[in-house]
């Protein structure tokens, strides 16, 4: 898909961070969209910020992990705007804990909004993209879905999932010759409230310093704007890219995802222990 103008996104998670970045910036390129977050004032604010562009803008309050919710709406998507083009799965959250310690209902939260929710949005989407004559489905995995860190066992397992989920689906859109295909993203650290906003476990050593706020601590590392992000994400669309490193981070993180697994892995346990003693 080499020209987006005039043509129609479905986003989630558009009423911050990436979402919001992405909505802005297919704005300015004319793209029409169709947003959705379960934080309602968020997407008011998303709105806002595309204020001036010549396009149409629909809401809906959508869980993503609601599967019924994500089907509705992509027939409101198809009822409001006529067709659909480009679905970014985008939503997302962060939990913090270890594997032992965690509860059920975390991990089920986290399973539930970051993996199922993008295959439920692949599913419910692809024959409204397919019917459209061309589409393009964006996923966003994360680093974290390149390498494991430990006190991230759920987040690598929605991450990988995300990855295998969308690289097995574009091989497959692409022997049956569709007119849809799909983008996996790969998110370094980007400037984002998803650190602030994360679940995290008493029982698990994070790596900060004493009294030090998550969030603060994610902001240090966090090198990429949302908004740069968001041109390098849709670069990749219009390249039609497999994959896309979103980051000098990411980018070395890939390359550290290709060395022995005991060699990277012996640094993050001893990192770990470090954090675990203070």
């Amino acid at each position: 898909m080499h020209e987006l103008r005039n043509r129609v996104a479905a986003v989630t998670g558009a009423g911050s961070g990436i979402g919001r970045a992405l909505a802005v910036q297919l704005a300015r390129r004319g793209v029409h969209l169709a947003l959705a977050d379960v934080d309602v004032e968020g997407l008011e604010e998303t709105v806002a910020a595309c204020e001036g562009e010549s396009v149409k803008i629909t809401t809906r309050r959508v869980d993503v992990a609601d599967r019924d919710a994500i089907y509705a709406w992509a027939d409101t998507v198809v009822d409001e705007h006529g067709l659909v083009n480009l679905l970014f799965n985008n939503a997302g959250v962060a939990l913090v804990a270890d594997v032992r310690t965690m509860s059920d209902e975390d991990l089920e939260w986290l399973v539930d909004i970051n993996l199922w929710g993008v295959v439920h949005g692949c599913r419910a989407f692809l024959p409204h993209l397919e019917a459209s004559g061309e589409g393009h489905i964006v996923n966003l995995s994360s680093v974290f879905g390149l390498v494991s860190i430990p006190s991230q066992s759920a987040y690598n397992l929605s991450k990988f999932g995300v990855r295998g989920f969308s690289d097995a689906l574009r091989m497959e859109l692409e022997i049956d010759r569709s007119c849809v295909s799909v983008t996996t993203v790969h998110p370094g650290g980007v400037k984002t409230n998803i650190a602030r906003r994360a679940r995290t476990d008493p029982a698990t050593a994070t790596p900060t310093r004493p009294g030090q706020d998550l969030g603060d601590a994610f902001d240090l590392i966090a090198r990429t704007d949302a908004h740069a992000a968001a041109e390098q994400i849709i670069a990749a669309v219009e390249r039609n890219r497999r994959r896309a490193l979103i980051g000098f981070d990411a980018k070395v993180i890939d390359f550290v995802s290709r060395l022995p697994a005991g060699l990277y892995q012996r640094v993050l346990i001893h990192g770990s222990r470090l954090a675990a003693r203070r």
